[in-house]
């Protein structure tokens, strides 16, 4: 199907990062008045992906995946196009792909800085661009970028995740700016400590440093970021635009 010529009857959903954890339970969350969702990721193995795509399928919409860098501009350009014409467009783009690889800034290699900045903030960009004048030219869309706390507040031995965050924060921001008055919304959310496979590898000191920040007092679940990306998606939040959402528990006010 062309562009301009979709002829159907619900939404085309992207969620990158898409094959477990808070990508995966957001996936699930936004086949509400879907047609088709896609996920893409970078697994080892396509297992917890096909997982994935099975749970979407016995929800009753269209889904596949493919394993896909983010932080390459050409792959990321190809698959998007693709995905365009194949469905004419796509409707909500969800950047959820992200990495971590955390150090003190004293130990950091640059390697370790440049990954997690090409993947995290690179690679937001890469994806955005790629769907957004698609977006522009249908006058519709939504892109919800997936943060961090972190991204506000900083975090020892993370200096380079929370720079990637605090530039998502931004990017969210200046793109709203710029294509707000073509009917697109842009916007993010922020979890704070949630239990995801990211996260299991803690050490427990760590964990317990966390819990104590939060003011409910417990680690959040991936469900509960996907319950506000769904309402982000969504027209009841249609006058929503350029604003960061904490899920964090209290974490961050």
């Amino acid at each position: 199907m062309s562009e301009g010529d979709r002829g159907d009857s619900g939404r085309v959903v992207v969620v990158t990062g898409g094959s477990r954890g808070i990508g995966r339970a957001i996936a699930l969350a936004l086949v509400e008045g879907a047609r088709a969702v896609l996920i893409n990721h970078y697994d080892p193995d396509d297992d917890a992906a096909q997982e994935t795509v099975g749970r979407l399928e016995g929800a009753g919409v269209e889904a596949d995946q493919v394993k896909l860098d983010v932080s390459d501009f050409g792959a990321v350009k190809e698959y998007f196009e693709g995905v365009i014409e194949r469905f004419g467009g796509v409707d909500v783009l969800v950047n959820n792909a992200g990495i971590t690889a955390d150090t003190l800034l004293v130990r950091m290699s640059e390697a370790d800085w440049d990954r997690v900045i090409a993947v995290n903030l690179k690679g937001t960009f890469n994806c955005s661009q790629a769907v957004i004048r698609s977006m522009m030219q249908r006058r519709t869309g939504g892109i919800i970028n997936v943060a961090s706390v972190v991204g506000l507040v900083g975090n020892a031995g993370q200096t380079n995740y929370a720079a990637s965050k605090a530039g998502v924060i931004a990017l969210t921001k200046s793109l709203a700016r710029e294509v707000g008055a073509r009917g697109i919304r842009v916007n993010a959310v922020a979890p704070g400590y949630i239990e995801t496979d990211m996260t299991a590898h803690l050490p427990e000191r760590v964990k317990e440093g966390f819990l104590s920040q939060i003011t409910l007092g417990r680690a959040g679940s991936p469900e509960e970021v996907a319950e506000v990306v769904s309402w982000l998606a969504s027209d009841r939040a249609s006058y929503l635009t350029g604003q960061v959402v904490h899920v964090s528990g209290g974490m961050y006010m």
